[in-house]
């Protein structure tokens, strides 16, 4: 029989080369954010102004996955919020933060805001009752309300919630809403209808990808305070670093890859987490990482990804010869990615379109193109995927049904 109580003293017991296991879980938010002084900078110099009572400009940030644009506005939101209640002289200042993964449409977004701001269940009720509800909040407490909304390409009528939050400005003799949106699809905000993006992108920050050298830096800070002293090689913060830069700039990859190490050393009985770890980290967490990735794409973006993913893994070579192995011609994928978009039920979207969302996976280096040259079907763009096809066929293939 086994001894389940005893087996836990011996696991919590046993040496571990944490110190702080959760500083490095890539959910982990610093309260200092290196290599971000610029854009936290700008943010404050949009923001400054509510603490006096002025209306301030809606915030737009966007850039790819793990560039901390999420981290950055938290962290600057929450000192906002206590220097506003350390000092007499700055006005009532109230943040939310809304995950639009959650919460994908105007009646859920001001609604999960009513239930908090009167901590009062309003299911059920209209869309013009909670909207109102919200106006009057803020009216009556006289605060400026600065509301994120996080992922908020995934909001299903975006412009009707953006008009409607910042419409109400025009409704309060008192207090006032502001909208700071995030994004990871850069391409996002060319699909707003005008007045969309008249009210939100007033101000616009773009977060640039990590390089090598500055995700070194970030995973040093990590490891100081996360792992015990001497336990974590140099050259194993180098090699995750690397990684990440090639993958796509990402620190949360970074730091998914030292964590990873980290457990495998300790199933290891190992005193330090070597390079050896890390390349060991990666195989296991190649899944988790493309995942992550995937799951932040747009939902068009998705089945383009998937065009791609089938037609690689459907022929390993075609006519351009025995080194061309994976190369496919825009043509056959936008046809492919046609016919997955109206099984599903969608529109799919124009040639035009269809180029810039080809742009847009190779900035997250899913794919690599270029342009062939005379003679072959004219003149096209080859495309060949940049990750595994199966281990991507196994994350979209349960999504996208066909």
């Amino acid at each position: 029989m086994v001894d389940i109580k005893e087996m836990f003293r011996s696991e919590i017991k046993k040496n571990s080369v944490f110190k702080n296991k959760n500083i490095v879980s890539p959910h982990y938010i610093p309260d200092i954010l290196p290599f971000r002084d610029d854009q936290i900078k700008e943010i404050i110099l949009n923001l400054a102004p509510a603490l006096q009572g002025k209306k301030i400009n809606n915030l737009f940030l966007y850039g790819k996955t793990g560039t901390g644009k999420t981290s950055t506005i938290k962290v600057v939101l929450a000192k906002m919020e206590e220097l506003a209640k350390e000092r007499t002289d700055c006005k009532n200042i109230v943040t939310t933060y809304i995950n639009c993964r959650n919460h994908n449409t105007k009646y859920r977004i001001i609604l999960k805001h009513i239930n908090d701001l009167y901590k009062h269940d309003y299911v059920g009720y209209s869309s013009s009752f909670v909207y109102d509800k919200l106006t009057e909040y803020v009216r009556k407490n006289k605060i400026g309300l600065i509301i994120v909304l996080d992922e908020i390409d995934l909001i299903k009528d975006v412009d009707d919630t953006v008009y409607a939050l910042t419409r109400a400005n025009d409704e309060l003799t008192e207090g006032s809403i502001s909208i700071v949106g995030v994004s990871n699809n850069v391409m996002f905000k060319q699909k707003l209808d005008m007045r969309t993006k008249s009210s939100l992108c007033e101000k616009e920050l773009v977060f640039p990808p990590y390089n090598a050298n500055e995700l070194t830096k970030i995973l040093q800070d990590r490891v100081q305070e996360g792992f015990n002293e001497n336990c974590v090689e140099d050259s194993a913060i180098g090699l995750a670093s690397a990684y990440a830069a090639q993958e796509s700039g990402d620190a949360r990859t970074a730091i998914l890859l030292l964590l990873r190490a980290g457990e495998i050393a300790d199933e290891n009985k190992e005193t330090k987490i070597t390079e050896i770890d890390v390349r060991n980290a990666k195989k296991k967490v190649e899944k988790d990482i493309l995942l992550n990735m995937v799951s932040t794409l747009p939902e068009q973006l998705q089945y383009v990804l998937f065009a791609i993913t089938r037609l690689t893994k459907s022929k390993n070579q075609t006519t351009l010869g025995p080194n061309s192995e994976g190369i496919l011609h825009s043509g056959e994928v936008y046809n492919e990615y046609y016919r997955i978009a109206k099984i599903q039920g969608k529109s799919p979207v124009s040639l035009k379109w269809f180029k810039q969302y080809l742009e847009e996976l190779e900035l997250y280096g899913m794919i690599a193109t270029t342009i062939s040259g005379k003679g072959v079907r004219g003149t096209t763009t080859l495309i060949k995927l940049g990750a595994d096809a199966g281990i991507l066929n196994s994350i979209l293939e349960p999504k996208i049904s066909i």
